[in-house]
């Protein structure tokens, strides 16, 4: 699928669903609540920062911080083209509330 042909956030729910096959995936973009921000990869247009809420049982027996780096992993090439940053919420199906 062309990046240019969809949205970041399309992107990332299509690599994530891939990658991890979630039994539960929420994505929702922040970047609003970032406008403004100094920060250089604050791009006008949004779609810069991003919370995930997934659940999938690929993260069982990963520590937070092995969940976190296989969905930056996963998620690189966004990262290259303008993402900058994730709120993460990343659990196995056994450890819901």
């Amino acid at each position: 699928m062309k990046a240019d042909m969809t949205s970041r956030y399309e992107r990332i729910q299509e690599i994530l669903a891939a990658a991890f096959e979630p039994v539960a995936l929420e994505i929702e973009d922040e970047s609003a609540r970032h406008a403004g921000h100094k920060e250089r990869n604050n791009l006008a247009g949004g779609e810069t920062h991003y919370r995930v809420l997934m659940v999938s049982p690929a993260l069982k027996g990963l520590s937070r911080l092995a969940r976190s780096r296989a969905v930056h992993a996963a998620l690189e090439a966004e990262f290259k083209t303008g993402l900058h940053a994730l709120s993460l919420s990343l659990r196995a199906p056994d450890e819901l509330v």
